[in-house]
């Protein structure tokens, strides 16, 4: 009777910790992990930053109003300049290619597209840019006494970003 039990027990441990405590779980995924579809060949970078909407807060107060203070109501939707970063390699210009379509009043604008990966290379979260075009390109800080990889950097604004968890 004992071991009758001790099976059930050991059979409720396992089920749960392989299989309910799973289903309740929300998997955190790490940062490192990513890649930049942006219309270049190369998709690997070493960061990307800047994937923030922020609304405007916009003070309000008639003149007839009995209150002292203002009242906050939504203005505009404001998208912060998304920063890529990659090692640079011989032969590839198209950061600065890209920089360089600015003509008068015009430049090549492009949708960007940021995707979180799983360890299965599959997209969990992904960042859709709209209307993209660089507006700084940045060269490699070169430093005698550092030995590490020359690093180039676009800085890039946009009109508009959408959010989707696969």
């Amino acid at each position: 009777m004992f071991v009758i039990i001790l099976l059930i027990v050991i059979l409720f441990i396992l089920v749960y910790f392989f299989i309910i405590k799973p289903l309740f779980m929300s998997q955190a995924f790490n940062r490192y992990h990513f890649r930049v579809e942006w219309g270049g060949t190369r998709i690997g970078f070493t960061e990307v930053s800047g994937l923030d909407i922020e609304i405007e807060a916009v003070d309000y107060r008639e003149g007839s109003s009995a209150e002292d203070s203002v009242r906050k109501i939504p203005g505009l939707r404001k998208f912060s300049n998304i920063t890529l970063k990659r090692e640079i390699v011989k032969g590839d210009n198209e950061f600065f290619n890209w920089i360089n379509t600015k003509q008068i009043g015009t430049i090549e604008k492009r949708d960007v597209t940021i995707s979180l990966l799983n360890e299965s290379h599959d997209p969990v979260v992904v960042w859709n840019v709209k209307n993209a075009f660089p507006v700084q390109y940045l060269g490699p800080a070169l430093l005698s006494s550092d030995g590490g990889l020359a690093i180039e950097t676009l800085v890039l604004t946009h009109e508009g970003l959408s959010v989707k968890n696969v």
